[in-house]
Formats: C-alpha cells, sequence, structure tokens
C-alpha cells in the first residue's frame, strides 16, 4: 500500500521536537524511536504539521499520583513526553513560572529554527495557508510552529510579539493544567469535559490579543467552560487540532456534540487524535485499538461537525498509538480504511489536508 495513492497529509499535532530533544535522534535518519522522521513521514506521505512546543513541568516527580488511575502505570512505564502525570483536579501543579516557561519555549523553537536550517530546503517553517499548500505539493516537510500552552506569555503581549516574529502562528490555551490564563480537563475517564472554570481575566484578554494578531487559538485541553467563553469571544474559527469524539469515548479531552455543532457553525476544524485512550469505548490505554475505530470517530466527527471541519491531529510522538497504525509510515492504512467507508477523492483531499489549509488560511489571512 503505497502513499502515493492518497493526498498529502498535514497534521494537527505532532510532539516530535520534543522527542527528538529527549532521545537525541535525527530528524532525517529513520528511527525505531518515536513516530515521526523525515523518512518515515515520507513513506507514510505526512508532508507536516503542527510542530508542538509542549512545556514539562520543572518537577514532575513531585506531583502525587492517584493509584487507581490507569493512566499512573503508563506514566510509570513510558518517557513519551506528551503525557501529564495529572490524574485528577487534586494533581495540577501550581501555574509555571513564566521565566522558566519562556526558556524552556525558547529551546525547543530554536530546535524547530535550527531543524529548517539544517534540512537543506527539505523542511519549511510555513506562516500562511500558501506556504503549507505549496508544501503539499512539492514535497517540502511543513512545520507550524504551535505553543501548547501559554504559559511563556506575559500578560502584556511582549513575548508574544516576539514570538510571533520567530514564526509561532497557533496558540493552544492550555494543556491538561492550570495556567494564569485558562484550566484544561483531567486525564480522568470517563468524565465531561465540564471539569473547572473558565478563562481567567487575562484569558479573556489573550483571545483578543490573539485575534489581532490573527493566531490560531486550539480548544483540544481546554475545560468545557473555557470552550464557550472563547467561542463568546473570537472572531476566529473554533478550532480543537487533536481531540476525538466524546460520544464515541467519553475522555474530557474529547469534544460533545453541542460542541463540535459549534464548530461547524464557526467553520472550525477539529483534528482527529491518534491516541488510542481518547479512541477507545472504554478509555483503556491498551494499543490494540482497530484502525476501524480510528474512522468510526471520523464518521462520527463528519456527522457533527461536516466534512469540511475535520481532519486528521495525531499526538505523534506524545501519546500511544494504535499497534495497526504504529507510527507515521502507517498512515497509508488509515487513509485506504478511510477509502474503503465511501469517502470521495475530494473528500478525502479535504480530511488529508485541505480543511487545514482552509481554516488557517481564514485565520491568519491571506
Amino acid at each position: 500500500m503505497s502513499s502515493a495513492q492518497y493526498p498529502p497529509v498535514f497534521d494537527g499535532h505532532m510532539d516530535t521536537v520534543l522527542s527528538l530533544a529527549s532521545t537525541g535522534r535525527s530528524f532525517f535518519e529513520r528511527s525505531s524511536q518515536g513516530h515521526v522522521d523525515l523518512p518515515r513521514a515520507r513513506e507514510g506521505g505526512l508532508g507536516g504539521g503542527f510542530c508542538a512546543i509542549y512545556l514539562s513541568d520543572p518537577q514532575p516527580e513531585a506531583i502525587e499520583l492517584a493509584d487507581s488511575s490507569a493512566l499512573v502505570d503508563v506514566a510509570r512505564t513510558t518517557n513519551i513526553p506528551g503525557f501529564q502525570r495529572y490524574i485528577d483536579e487534586r494533581t495540577f501543579p501550581d501555574p509555571m513560572d513564566l521565566e522558566y516557561a519562556q526558556n524552556k519555549a525558547l529551546t525547543l523553537l530554536g530546535r524547530l529554527i535550527r531543524l529548517e536550517e539544517a534540512s537543506d530546503g527539505q523542511c519549511k517553517i510555513v506562516r500562511t495557508g500558501a506556504d503549507i499548500q505549496g508544501c503539499m505539493h512539492d514535497g517540502t516537510f511543513a512545520m507550524l510552529l504551535h505553543f501548547e500552552g501559554a504559559e511563556p506569555l506575559d500578560f502584556d503581549g511582549d513575548a508574544l510579539e516576539v514570538f510571533h516574529r520567530a514564526g509561532v502562528r497557533s496558540v493552544g490555551l492550555t494543556h491538561s493544567r492550570r495556567n494564569r490564563f485558562a484550566t484544561g480537563v483531567p486525564f480522568k475517564f470517563p468524565n465531561s469535559p465540564d471539569t473547572g472554570p473558565g478563562l481567567s481575566d487575562h484569558g479573556k484578554d489573550l483571545v483578543r490579543l490573539l485575534n489581532r494578531k490573527r493566531m490560531m487559538i486550539d480548544l483540544s485541553h481546554i475545560t468545557e467552560k473555557g470552550f464557550w467563553d472563547v467561542a463568546a469571544i473570537t472572531d476566529a474559527p473554533l478550532v480543537a487540532t487533536h481531540s476525538s469524539a466524546w460520544d464515541l469515548s467519553a475522555s474530557p479531552r474529547n469534544l460533545t456534540s453541542r460542541q463540535l455543532a459549534a464548530v461547524r457553525e464557526s467553520r472550525g476544524m477539529v483534528g482527529l487524535s491518534f491516541h488510542v485512550g481518547f479512541l477507545s469505548e472504554d478509555g483503556s490505554f491498551n494499543s490494540d485499538v482497530p484502525i476501524s475505530v480510528m474512522v468510526d470517530h471520523i464518521d462520527r466527527l463528519v456527522d457533527l461537525a461536516g466534512i469540511d471541519s475535520v481532519g486528521l491531529g495525531s499526538d505523534f510522538d506524545g501519546a500511544i498509538m494504535p499497534d495497526a497504525l504504529e507510527d507515521a509510515a502507517g498512515l497509508p492504512k488509515l487513509m485506504a480504511e478511510i477509502s474503503n467507508r465511501g469517502y470521495s477523492d475530494e473528500e478525502m483531499r479535504k480530511l488529508a489536508h485541505a480543511n487545514w489549509v482552509r481554516v488557517l488560511t481564514e485565520t491568519w489571512g491571506a
């Protein structure tokens, strides 16, 4: 099964820079570690995506874990940096120190900029929808710089100006934690996303600032109250880069039918998360989830949000992938199953990358 049969994929969420930093592996050489490198991306038809700058807590080992949660065993046995050891609200750490967050963000941002420079034109930091479309056409790996959590941002907007000049074009207001702007949902199953407060006053100010800067706002980790606070303020499409359908897997990280209806009304986007805990009916972290279940979620997202508002948001290098997919090289298996469900060539193109190009162009401007 060849990736050439299918349109190239633009991915709504990858934690690859964290994987590169923690393992020391090269992005330009095929590896048995992690999920994404350039050889496997090309083999699987992965044309690029959101490159998350995610900040781990200074002392995660100090967080008390709830022994009853399945996440505990995963957290103790894996070094996947995208997983946080937060089981419920009691385990959320205090908001991250601004200086620490900015230093960590600069380090990871610098790695991505150096990766582009070292790629000899094989990778490109994208700033417009036309940039992404061009990369999908000519095979250049597209890197959209994205903050997964607004911890590096100050209240006055000074840091945002600098990060924007460096190429950051997307901000998730929070990860599954608290910060000075918003509160995230815990990894607690089953649970509604209505798990905590909405935006702080500073969070509301940040939404307005991001609108003025025409930067995308990611709602994948935020509480439901925070989601609706953003919806009431923003003039941009509502976007959740890596979430699945709550109706099929009752994780607070997934979107309810009402939230998906709001995404549809705003001409926004939801990118299907590949993490098995957000796909499985029982919320388990078993990796034997079949690809058919992934497409069940796509079907449900399309039913509720519309074919123009659904894409892919794998969480490669930051989550547990289904064994049947494994890594970026396995994407043709997913595309084949989508095709087998009866989606047309044009619908396949929309799901693969065209919807992302459309919503980002509408958010950023031409």
